[in-house]
Order: structure tokens, then sequence, then C-alpha cells
């Protein structure tokens, strides 16, 4: 999880007392040790323009750390909020051999798209190590300095070395990692925000309403401290009494593969 010393106390606390206890290791991607949380200090400079500095410095050491432990890595930054269960129901229909990785997908500046920094992105255990042992160290497959877009630099440096980016939404074409708040995506129409940069960069189009999101969404993005304990609470802890989920939809929510289920989606 990308965070700072000054988030420490804050954003990232809640991220590990939240949604973070649900994943099998999480580490802190920061710049100084904190005794309250794991850390993983990088040598890069604190600065916002050398994030991809401390990613690539992450994926590195997490290439090192737990390459033989774990099948799946995913980059998340502290004020991404994650259900780990919907993740790990996404990634069971693929084989973590295969090169490659999930996420919000953009369209734009890297051939065949990149996946959003904020909403989170996943790699499978081949694509890590394609990244770290064949991309990483060449200068002419992967950007060495620590300057520049950290998603997009992502993006061109698992391209070269093959990485396919993977469709993650659901049946019903929704989408399941989000690059902002609930209320954002539900709220938010295409003929209402002209000009707004994000309906030029998403690669599939975004339905509207209660239909942006999947029941299965995986992550949200510029999620505070507050909204991420809101959230814990209506996903974990509320539960309207007596309601049968099978009655509220004409069809499962479930990953890709039937593509009549899109057709059966009501708007």
């Amino acid at each position: 999880v990308m965070t700072q010393p000054n988030n420490h106390k804050t954003k990232a606390y809640q991220v590990y007392r939240t949604w973070g206890k649900r994943c099998t290791y999480v580490e802190f991607l920061t710049t100084e040790a904190d005794p309250e949380i794991p850390t993983i200090v990088s040598p890069t400079k604190e600065e916002y323009g050398q994030i991809w500095g401390k990613t690539k410095f992450g994926f590195k050491t997490a290439y090192e750390k737990y390459y033989n432990k774990v099948d799946w890595v995913m980059k998340a930054d502290d004020d991404t909020y994650v259900i780990v269960e919907n993740l790990r129901y996404l990634l069971s229909s693929y084989n973590t051999s295969d090169p490659i990785w999930f996420g919000f997908e953009f369209k734009v500046i890297v051939k065949d798209g990149y996946m959003s920094g904020g909403a989170g992105y996943v790699l499978s255990k081949e694509a890590l190590r394609r990244f770290a042992e064949i991309s990483l160290p060449n200068a002419t497959l992967c950007q060495q300095d620590d300057g520049g877009a950290e998603d997009v630099n992502m993006g061109n440096c698992l391209k070269s070395v093959g990485v396919v980016s993977m469709d993650s939404r659901d049946n019903f074409g929704r989408y399941r990692f989000l690059p902002f708040t609930p209320e954002n995506h539900i709220g938010q129409r295409e003929w209402n925000s002209q000009g707004f940069w994000y309906w030029s960069y998403i690669k599939y189009p975004e339905n509207t309403g209660m239909h942006c999101c999947s029941d299965l969404a995986i992550s949200f993005h510029y999620v505070n401290p507050q909204m991420m304990i809101l959230l814990e609470y209506l996903i974990y802890h509320l539960r309207p009494y007596g309601l049968d989920f099978d009655k509220i939809d004409d069809a499962p929510t479930r990953n890709r593969g039937n593509t009549s289920d899109i057709l059966r989606l009501a708007f």
C-alpha cells in the first residue's frame, strides 16, 4: 500500500485496521519505518513526482520477499478501499502462471492501455517475475529514473514483456476496480460533465446510476479515513433483516464469460 510518513497515523492506519487485515500479507510502502504498521522503507525521495521510484522499489521488494509465498500482488494507495473477498473471487477464475494483470483500464498514452494507479492493480506471479527479472533491469524496456506517472510507466514496462491487460468487469459489464468514490460513480453522468478527462480515458463505457458499479466491486479510490470506516460498516456489518438477495437481481453477478447476461440488465 503506497503511503507517506504524514499519513501513517491516519490513512495508513485505517487501511491496516480495515481491509488490510483481510490480505494474506500487507505492507506499507513509505520512506520511514513505523512500529505500528508493517513497512517497506523506500530509499527514494518523498515527493509526488518520485512515486514511480517508490513503485519500482515496492514491486522489486515484493518479488524478492514474497514470490514463493503468494500468487498475486496488488498495489493500492492509502486512500483506496478494497473488498478483498471480491478480489479473490475475480482471481479464482485465472491462472497466476499466465502473464496478466487487472485493474481499471485506461485506453490512452500506453499502447493497448494501462491500469489506473488509484483504483489499484494486481499482477499475477508470472507478471511480477517478468517485471522484476526482465523489464525493470532493462532501460530499453522500462523507465529507469524515478520520475513520471507511476501507472503509465508500469503499463509500459509490463507491455514490453508481454503482460496482458485483462477485463475485470463483471458479467453485466459493470466495473469492479473504480478510480473514484461510490458517490462519484453513482452520481456522475457524461452528459453533464462534458470535457471531463475521464470520459476520453476509459476503455469501456460506464453504466449510469446504481449500475455503474458491480455488486462484486473490488475497489474505490479517494476514500478518506472517515469514509473507510463507513464502508467497513456498510459492507461487513449492516444486514437488512430477512432480505433475500437472490430476488433483488434478474440474474446473479459473477465473473465474465456469459455475455448474454449483459442484455438482461434493465437500465
